[in-house]
């Protein structure tokens, strides 16, 4: 039994030639060809646009049911404001009619009202304040992915 010598000279230095695939293209050290890679990469970038709009979407209902709370609010205002000026008329009419107490009533029934219109006026402001369309997990993501494709270019 002999032993291999080495290398003969003039040889490339590995044992085997290197894997060839279709016309054109080159098999890595791992035996994929760079059209399988390509493809790899491809369908890669398609799962991540996917989630990317999964993330988004995901986003936009958080905030739409931030923006739906305030707008019942808002509407809620409305209809204490509505209820305050029915009072609010009812009590100048008893008071301008019988001079009495139940007018007084009536008074106080429509201030209570233009309160409450007024605590979810501001409450409605505040929570459509707190709305947030920029999508900020979905724009970090987005900028982690720029940055991981343009670190696989460069690798």
């Amino acid at each position: 039994m002999t032993e291999p010598q080495g290398p003969t000279p003039g040889a490339p230095p590995y044992a085997e030639p290197p894997p060839e695939g279709p016309a054109g293209t080159h098999a890595t050290s791992e035996g994929r060809s760079l059209g399988d890679l390509v493809g790899d990469i491809a369908n890669d970038l398609t799962t991540l646009v996917r989630q990317e709009i999964e993330l988004a979407k995901t986003e936009i209902k958080a905030e739409a049911s931030k923006a739906g709370k305030g707008v019942g609010l808002f509407g809620g205002a409305g209809v204490a404001g509505h209820l305050a000026l029915i009072f609010l008329s009812f009590a100048l009419l008893f008071l301008l009619d019988t001079w009495m107490h139940a007018a007084w009533a009536a008074l106080i029934v429509g201030a209570l009202w233009v309160i409450a219109a007024g605590v979810m006026a501001l409450t409605g402001r505040k929570e459509l304040k707190a709305v947030n369309p920029k999508l900020e997990t979905t724009q970090k993501t987005l900028k982690e992915d720029a940055e991981w494709a343009r670190d696989l270019k460069n690798g």
